[in-house]
């Protein structure tokens, strides 16, 4: 058959019009209705002769709306513009479609559809990672293959993404690759259900991270296959030291995302600007804070900020970038003034920005406001929330609540949160801001910082609730690097032990790496929150060290990092045996 005449077969069968049998298989309930939208046609001109293996993309079924558990058939064709042809069941000429990245990801599993192994659901796929075999036995150079495969609908309603690529198993993958599908979930979530990943979530697998300057991306990524990369923007909005005189016209974050994105990493920015600003920046950090947050000029600066950070961040529409709110600052309005937002003063509409007329100059107000900014400029960032333990003058951990006094003080966590009425996309929440040992050394010895078991599992009870009752996911950030195995961690400055790293990747049967997953965290990123802490990296240096062995940490140092090079061995070694999927 000529590809006119496919054509206009396509176009004639085109657009895929929804029937009993691509719909939910499962009664629905009464206020979800599943559908599927209207078919994609093929493009107006495709590629054709061209010398080997090649495919381009020829039409697709439309995006289907979903009852929790539903099923659907998404058809794809993929017109053959290569000169050889596709052989079924011979390694090295047999055409696949593989998952591709972003969601889930190169060869990943995905919660769409699978074999039911890698944490995949089984609909029929040929594998996990392999979402349809070509359905002929043969196509040839100009024929076309209609791939088709069935996905499934997870429990919690959302919007969920599935990318695909064709590839020659054994071969090479071939072109295409920005097809995919949106599966919507209708409905409301259960009390009690795991939140859904944020839409543009670059994965759907547990992925690690680290801090990482300008610069820093393909030298991390040679080490392991990191997903993120985490850098700070601060410096103050008045005081002529911000970020946007790092570099010439603002443009660092615009250069930091550009070279995370090459090197397949994930940008991060953390936005710590309202600390080092005027005239709070010159008292402690609490009072300061508030003192700049009721200050108009101040907030005015802020976001004026912020506004120039989105449109920086918005010239890189085709990259998902991180924007990690104000650490500490949500902890300390808390702290202070109550489960309330609208207890603290913050200046908002007050400053005259015209993008936030009318938003009231409280807590919720800014951080709507920063909502709003997103939207307006940055469609493409995600907005990320900083969960700060202590905000209700209790820590869940290291002072030993019980499982209900836990329970009540997520829910107060979460209720805050919520109060906000600002629609972040997900949450950060951290371990502690340095190594035990360190805050050992120079603690007042009335709690103990080391982490055990049970302080652990308080941590994911307690992360669990805050993620149900909100329905976001969290992401563990600024994790300390020190470890108990390496010589070169004997408790001194840069060098200081901690046993997050090694719970969390040194636990073969990643049991512990589970219980995290399932409480609704999707990502560690791991880095010092200030000198003196232990560094992946050579921030001593000192070189190679291996000093006498304490508390039984036997083990050369790996490289000069002052871990001894733990970390980056332990995050290489998860990445060959396999991200984990998440739940």
């Amino acid at each position: 058959m000529g590809a006119a005449a496919i054509v206009a077969l396509l176009i004639g069968w085109l657009p895929f019009p929804a029937s009993a049998s691509t719909l939910a298989t499962r009664p629905a309930a009464a206020d979800c209705v599943p559908s599927v939208g209207p078919g994609i046609p093929p493009p107006a001109n495709i590629p054709s002769g061209l010398p080997g293996f090649h495919a381009a993309w020829y039409g697709q079924s439309g995006y289907p709306t979903l009852c929790p558990g539903g099923r659907s058939t998404a058809t794809v064709a993929y017109y053959n513009s290569g000169t050889r042809g596709w052989t079924s069941g011979k390694i090295g000429e047999v055409a696949y479609l593989g998952t591709w990245e972003p969601d889930p990801g190169q060869d990943r599993a995905s919660p769409l559809g699978g074999d039911g192994t890698q944490g995949s659901p089984a609909t029929g796929w040929p594998r996990y990672n392999r979402v349809a075999l070509q359905p002929a036995a043969w196509v040839g150079p100009n024929q076309v293959a209609w791939f088709q495969f069935a996905v499934i609908a997870p429990q919690v309603p959302g919007t969920y993404r599935l990318s695909i690529r064709p590839l020659i198993e054994g071969a090479q993958w071939m072109e295409d690759y920005g097809v995919f599908w949106y599966v919507t979930v209708a409905g409301t979530a259960p009390v009690g259900a795991l939140a859904p990943l944020p839409a543009k979530w670059p994965s759907r697998a547990l992925e690690i991270g680290m801090t990482d300057g300008a610069n820093g991306a393909a030298a991390l990524r040679a080490t392991a296959p990191f997903a993120f990369r985490y850098q700070y923007l601060a410096g103050g909005v008045n005081t002529g030291k911000g970020w946007s005189t790092w570099d010439a016209d603002a443009q660092f974050p615009v250069l930091y995302i550009k070279e995370s994105a090459s090197n397949r990493i994930t940008p991060v920015l953390t936005y710590y600007m309202v600390r080092h600003s005027a005239p709070g920046n010159a008292m402690e950090e609490s009072a300061g804070d508030l003192a700049n947050l009721a200050n108009a000029s101040t907030m005015a600066g802020v976001f004026a900020d912020l506004k120039l950070f989105f449109q920086r961040a918005g010239t890189q529409s085709a990259t998902t970038v991180v924007l990690h709110v104000e650490p500490d600052l949500w902890g300390f309005m808390q702290h202070q003034n109550g489960d309330d937002p609208a207890a603290t003063l913050v200046q908002v509409a007050a400053t005259g920005m015209g993008d936030l007329v009318g938003l009231p100059d409280n807590a919720s107000g800014f951080a709507r406001a920063i909502v709003k900014l997103r939207d307006t400029y940055a469609p493409n960032v995600l907005l990320a929330y900083q969960l700060s333990l202590w905000g209700t003058t209790v820590d869940p951990v290291v002072q030993d609540p019980t499982d209900p006094q836990i329970d009540a003080l997520a829910a107060r966590s979460a209720s805050f949160f919520n109060s906000l009425h600002a629609s972040f996309d997900l949450s950060f929440a951290e371990f502690a801001d340095r190594d035990a040992a360190r805050s050992r050394a120079e603690g007042s010895g009335v709690y103990d910082p080391w982490w055990y078991p049970d302080d652990f599992a308080r941590n994911v009870r307690y992360l669990a609730r805050f993620s149900t009752l909100t329905q976001k996911r969290i992401v563990m950030w600024q994790i300390p690097l020190g470890n108990t195995k390496m010589r070169a961690e004997n408790n001194s400055w840069n060098h200081y032990q901690d046993n997050k790293v090694e719970w969390l990747f040194d636990d073969p049967g990643r049991a512990n790496l589970s219980a995290y997953a399932r409480a609704g965290v999707i990502a560690f990123l791991f880095g010092r929150g200030g000198d003196g802490s232990t560094c992946a990296c050579d921030a001593a240096g000192d070189g190679v060290t291996n000093p006498a062995p304490i508390n039984g940490n036997a083990r050369d140092s790996l490289s000069a990092d002052d871990d001894g090079g733990y970390f980056r061995e332990r995050a290489a070694a998860y990445y060959a045996a396999s991200p984990m999927p998440l739940p």
